[in-house]
């Protein structure tokens, strides 16, 4: 028994494990994007199209090396730590793969697309079995659009492909055909680098074309097999309009991850999630609640409508919003409640704490079951640098005081409303920080309001 990619099929201890390796073309500049930003960098969910085929990549095959265009060192530094080469010059598809020909190895080969990057782990994992079933030198992905286009047809006998026909070339006859080139190729390292060599730029731009593959392998008299997965994974993203669509497709897939997973929302569908969001069983999520990169929230959670949390930790029990900026660097305890329109940033509340109104917490340690009263801030930059706030065990902040940093506030410290804190204060203390209220009886009869005010 045969084992492809030691990390998909097997272990080796089944049989004789053959190493896989990825190649993804990610010079494309994508023009259609209209953007400076290259297109294999655009996000899908808060993760770029490369980093999600990467990630399908680093779950099955044994080695994966990453093609790009001259300049583009922003898409290798996203690809690292896997190796990369420079397609220098634009030739087309299969070009670009025999650029990584050197890399091969000796076990199979698999060239796939930045802009497919929805690929999952099974349909790669499908892929290499077809290859080990031993009938066939060539394997390619296709799929069944909802509506064909332009994609290039794929023409054949049962689960073997004869050709590959683009659509411009197509008669009527074959444009009928409903099963359509995904682009995706598997072969022998052998058989890819002879053939990719092979490949000639006879046509209209001469380019060198990996779908030429399949007429090269046939010409051998080899056989070709079809391996059809989902068009939702397999669809090609080159604009704006088809980034959107598949941004819609990957929120409806987490959404339905996470309900199986024990998680309650109450509008779905108006719940946007990243690609790395972790939602524990019973979190609740309000409706128009986004989660940016970076957000862990524990069991017993809830997460009310309209907030919004990057780069932060949300312990057990915790209530955070509605209208909540959970900002990154954040880490909140058990049973800590973020009230309406509060923003906290780079701050740690300990178990217990509360800060339930109009407030901003920024670069701030609250110790536990301590209140921040509303409309409470800490002022954390000086105008060039950041400072940080301490705040101790069981203290109450008043309504809308200003503590600023550097200070440190003391264990059950009482600060009265109103205090602007510039100095540290001491645990079981009071502080006061504003000026003493003077009242004058009958004076507001003489002020100007009042006399233009008797009509």
């Amino acid at each position: 028994m045969h084992v492809i990619g030691g990390r998909s099929l097997g272990t080796g201890n089944q049989g004789v494990t053959i190493p896989a390796t990825a190649v993804i073309l990610a010079a494309g500049l994508g023009t259609r994007m209209k953007s400076v930003l290259p297109k294999a960098l655009h996000p899908i969910a808060g993760r770029s199209m490369l980093r999600h085929l990467l990630e399908s990549c680093e779950a099955v095959f044994d080695r994966t090396v990453v093609v790009v265009g001259p300049g583009m060192e922003a898409v290798r530094a996203a690809a690292q730590p896997h190796e990369s080469v420079v397609q220098a010059d634009r030739l087309g598809t299969a070009h670009a793969a025999l650029r990584a020909a050197t890399l091969f190895g000796k076990g199979e080969v698999a060239v796939l697309y930045a802009d497919n990057p929805l690929i999952r782990p099974d349909t790669l994992r499908g892929l290499l079995a077809r290859r080990a079933a031993g009938d066939a030198a060539l394997a390619l992905l296709v799929m069944r659009p909802p509506d064909p286009g332009r994609y290039g047809r794929v023409i054949g006998a049962g689960e073997y492909v004869e050709r590959i026909v683009e659509y411009s070339d197509a008669t009527e006859a074959e444009r009928t055909e409903r099963l359509c080139n995904a682009g995706v190729l598997c072969a022998s390292a052998a058989d890819m680098a002879r053939w990719l060599h092979a490949v000639r730029a006879d046509n209209a731009k001469g380019e060198y074309y990996l779908t030429d593959l399949v007429a090269l392998a046939r010409g051998e008299g080899a056989r070709v097999a079809a391996v059809q997965a989902p068009y939702g994974e397999l669809r090609g993203i080159n604009s704006r309009a088809e980034l959107a669509e598949a941004e819609a497709m990957v929120q409806s897939w987490l959404r339905a991850a996470a309900l199986e997973n024990g998680v309650t929302m109450t509008d779905p569908a108006s719940v946007f999630l990243c690609a790395d969001t972790v939602l524990e069983s019973d979190v609740t999520i309000g409706p128009n609640v986004v989660f940016g990169p970076g957000v862990r929230v524990a069991s017993g959670s809830e997460i009310r409508a309209f907030s919004h949390l990057e780069g932060c930790e949300i312990g057990p029990g915790c209530i955070i919003g509605p209208h909540a900026r959970i900002r990154p660097g954040t880490v909140l305890g058990d049973g800590v409640h973020v009230g309406n329109f509060v923003e906290l940033k780079a701050a740690r509340l300990a178990a217990g704490a509360k800060a339930n109104h109009l407030s901003y917490l920024g670069d701030v340690e609250v110790g536990e079951a301590t209140n921040i009263g509303a409309g409470t801030i800490t002022c954390n930059y000086d105008g060039s640098a950041k400072h940080r706030t301490t705040i101790g065990a069981h203290a109450f902040i008043g309504s809308d005081s200003s503590l600023v940093a550097p200070v440190t506030i003391g264990d059950r410290a009482f600060i009265a409303t109103g205090s602007v804190i510039t100095e540290d204060v001491p645990a079981d203390a009071m502080a006061i920080a504003r000026e003493r209220q003077v009242t004058k009886p009958g004076r507001a009869a003489s002020m100007p309001h009042r006399r233009k005010g008797k009509r």
